[in-house]
């Protein structure tokens, strides 16, 4: 089985994932960060509650809570079911069961639903979509993009990769994105060209290991300074 999505997917992951997929330390959680692609991740929420500088880009922020629960709800049975296809895919040791991961999901985005009226007031959650991002050159010390670019190779071209890439470096001093496989856990042959793309500019371009892996072989994010 394969897993196929054909569009991009409303599905949040919690502050402990992010500082685990994207090696956070102390340090870097006192940077000003951006989230770009965050969805109804509750990172924003969570980081906020321990006094973080954090802002977060997605087209979906465009719509209410109400709204976006809706598509959550109306999302929910296909990945969930793709996933209990295709099990094979993902480690089962943290996350024991694919209804486990239902409700680790959708607590996260119970956390940021609660959170997001108060996020637009205070322009944490700002819409907006890759690749061309409403921020000025440098605004954020440290961008992370989870879930997102290389997952949706399918969906998302070469020139999407790069052209996102280059705005992202462009707003913030450095980037970080996890992770380098596509739906099904197979590395994107995007993250190749990516490297060189970004290596001929005279990027400082490295694949580093993290202490998180949920598809097999998903423990690696990009770093770029």
């Amino acid at each position: 089985m394969t897993i196929k999505y054909h569009d991009i997917k409303p599905w949040g992951r919690s502050f402990e994932e992010y500082v685990r997929m994207f090696n956070l330390t102390p340090v870097d959680l006192k940077r000003k960060i951006l989230g770009c692609g965050d969805g109804p991740a509750s990172f924003n929420a969570e980081l906020t509650e321990r006094g973080g500088n954090i802002t977060s880009v997605d087209p979906v922020y465009n719509f209410s809570a109400g709204q976006i629960r809706q598509r959550i709800d109306e999302t929910y049975g296909d990945i969930i079911g793709q996933t209990r296809k295709n099990q094979d895919k993902f480690v089962w040791q943290e996350i024991g069961s694919v209804k486990e991961l239902g409700r680790i999901r959708m607590l996260a985005m119970a956390k940021f639903l609660e959170d997001f009226p108060e996020g637009v007031m205070q322009k944490r959650y700002v819409p907006g979509k890759l690749p061309s991002l409403p921020f000025g050159d440098k605004e954020f010390d440290l961008a992370l993009c989870s879930h997102l670019l290389f997952l949706y190779t399918d969906n998302l071209s070469l020139e999407f990769h790069l052209k996102s890439l280059e705005e992202l470096c462009r707003v913030s001093n450095e980037v970080r994105i996890f992770p380098l496989l596509d739906v099904n856990a197979n590395r994107s042959p995007y993250v190749d060209y990516v490297i060189d793309f970004l290596r001929a500019r005279k990027r400082d371009v490295t694949e580093v290991k993290v202490a998180y892996e949920f598809q097999k072989g998903g423990n690696t994010m990009l770093k770029i300074c």
